[in-house]
């Protein structure tokens, strides 16, 4: 039998968040064009690039590269410029975005997996909905649960006969380490997590300084700072959230020797993963991971606004000094226009309550994390 896990986070302080303006739901790209044909609309000459996160940051990052693509590919060639917004684990920007952001096209919403979370755990702050919103480009990543060896867990599979407690160091459980957290959910396997580190970096040194045993990383980060511990005998790989393939989840192309989450429940409990927490898993699995970076903009941006973003992926895709440039900051992950990925979102927004629920539940009772408003 489980028992409660604490952990030293508590989300608790309230936010300075800005009301938004009332959404619209669109189930296809319905824009007002105000009569204009795609032909002759006109894009704005400049756009702001509102990134609610700190500078120097993942998604920073991944967005001051994709600018200079972006006014190279997209037609008209506007001007982009990157304004952050931080605060409140993404919401507080990307509410102002939703509430002044308007619909021509001049300001665009750079996301990450966190900001999607927080739409999807049903935060009381939160005043944007991507079922409403208009996806224009994603790019997805992957990641990699790993443990020391003093564990004695060898593999995945070892996961079903643990010896030795096994503690975690985090950033936030309401951010990109939920789905680490829910994928121990998903096998049954007990783990003590602590949050509040800076980074995925600091939380990486104090794995590799034995205070926690249990780590994690976004897959290009594994191959670069954690994948020469595994090659030293420092690190073992557990498993992997994997890839998106035809609805399956599949290995990951970048780590073709590391399981799935799927795997790994397969060895130990003998039938594929099914079940309410296995479904509250992937809610969060395919926004958070398949399509972790994103580009959006408001419910009634004009059609040809929103398609000059989607006839731009192919370019910048084929562009020869993106593909080059982008292995670091993309790690090897393809771009996706909003129109091939659509369906999927619009799906994996749509949480059920039910869900919902267990994953809150899921935060209280194992991790003493509860969320204010709830």
């Amino acid at each position: 039998m489980r028992q409660k896990r604490k952990s030293v986070y508590r989300v608790g302080a309230a936010m300075a968040v800005t009301a938004a303006l009332g959404l619209a739901g669109c189930a296809n790209p319905q824009g007002l064009d105000s009569g204009e044909d795609g032909a002759s609309a006109k894009m704005p000459d400049r756009t702001e690039m509102v990134i609610p996160y700190s500078e120097g940051g993942g998604t920073d990052t991944w967005a001051r590269f994709m600018a200079p693509y972006l006014e190279k590919h997209i037609k008209g060639h506007p001007t982009f410029t990157p304004k952050n917004v931080p605060g409140g684990e993404s919401i507080t920007g990307s509410n102002q975005f939703v509430s002044s952001g308007g619909t021509n096209g001049d300001e665009i919403l750079v996301t990450s997996g966190t900001t999607y979370f927080q739409a999807l755990l049903g935060r009381s702050q939160v005043k944007f909905d991507f079922e409403k919103m208009r996806p224009l480009m994603l790019n997805g990543t992957g990641g990699v649960i790993y443990t020391s060896p003093s564990t004695g867990i060898g593999s995945g599979a070892d996961l079903a006969d643990v010896k030795k407690k096994l503690t975690y160091g985090g950033i936030s459980a309401t951010g990109l380490d939920l789905t680490m957290l829910q994928a121990f959910d998903v096998l049954g396997v007990d783990l003590d997590a602590t949050f509040g580190f800076e980074g995925r970096g600091p939380a990486r040194l104090a794995f590799e300084r034995g205070e926690v045993n249990v780590g994690y990383q976004t897959t290009s980060a594994y191959l670069t700072q954690v994948k020469p511990l595994v090659d030293e005998g420092k690190a073992v790989p557990l498993m992997s959230f994997g890839m998106l393939k035809d609805g399956e989840i599949v290995r990951d192309p970048n780590v073709p020797d590391v399981p799935t989450v799927e795997e790994v429940y397969r060895e130990i409990h003998g039938k594929a993963p099914s079940g309410r927490a296995y479904d509250a898993y992937r809610a969060f699995l395919i926004p958070g991971y398949v399509y972790q970076k994103g580009i959006w903009a408001n419910e009634g941006t004009p059609d040809h606004v929103v398609e000059a973003y989607w006839d731009s992926v192919d370019k910048i895709s084929g562009d020869s000094e993106f593909r080059t440039a982008s292995e670091d900051v993309l790690g090897g992950y393809p771009l996706y226009s909003g129109k091939e990925a659509e369906a999927e979102l619009k799906k994996a927004f749509a949480i059920k309550p039910a869900t919902r629920s267990y994953t809150l539940d899921m935060l209280e009772s194992q991790y003493d994390v509860t969320l204010e408003g709830q």
